[in-house]
């Protein structure tokens, strides 16, 4: 393959925690907390002023992901829109999900930004650069920032950002 083939096969991943959550039980119904909501925001904004919006949002379907999700889309993070996807639910199988997407829409040239939780987060970014599981740790509204090229080996690492060094 040609370097320009390379280069039109990869694709970006930008990898978002969901922002400071309220305590409570369901899990899966808690809200962002004022602060969550606030301070994500703020991590949304300095994100497109770096430039780093993306084609497409995907979430997990927990609310707290969702309004995660959401408040990126308001922000004009993502024009291509929201899809939840239950692949990013905590324990979701996100890499073969992944995979499985890559395979059937193909995401040469596209950034995607997926909203979740950890570690999964953590995890899918470290099988996607072929480091060990548990060393990577996305913070509340943290971001990673990956190339990837699907069938090509590891990715690489471009970002890894706390909500504190986006912001400061």
């Amino acid at each position: 393959m040609t370097d320009s083939t390379n280069q039109r096969a990869t694709c970006e991943l930008l990898l978002l925690r969901h922002g400071i959550a309220e305590d409570g039980e369901p899990d899966a119904a808690r809200p962002l907390s004022p602060e969550g909501h606030r301070r994500t925001a703020a991590v949304l904004e300095r994100l497109l002023q770096l430039g780093l919006g993306a084609n497409q949002l995907f979430s997990s379907p927990l609310l707290r992901a969702r309004q995660t999700a959401e408040l990126a889309l308001a922000a004009g993070l993502a024009p291509g829109g929201l899809a939840l996807a239950e692949a990013l639910a905590p324990r979701g199988a996100a890499l073969a999900w992944l995979q499985g997407l890559a395979a059937g829409e193909g995401l040469a040239g596209q950034r995607l930004a997926l909203v979740g939780h950890e570690p999964d987060l953590g995890d899918l970014a470290a099988a996607l650069i072929a480091a060990p599981a548990g060393s990577l740790q996305l913070k509340k509204a943290g971001v990673a920032l990956l190339r990837w090229q699907p069938g090509a080996g590891p990715g690489r690492l471009l970002l890894l950002a706390s909500p504190k060094l986006l912001l400061e």
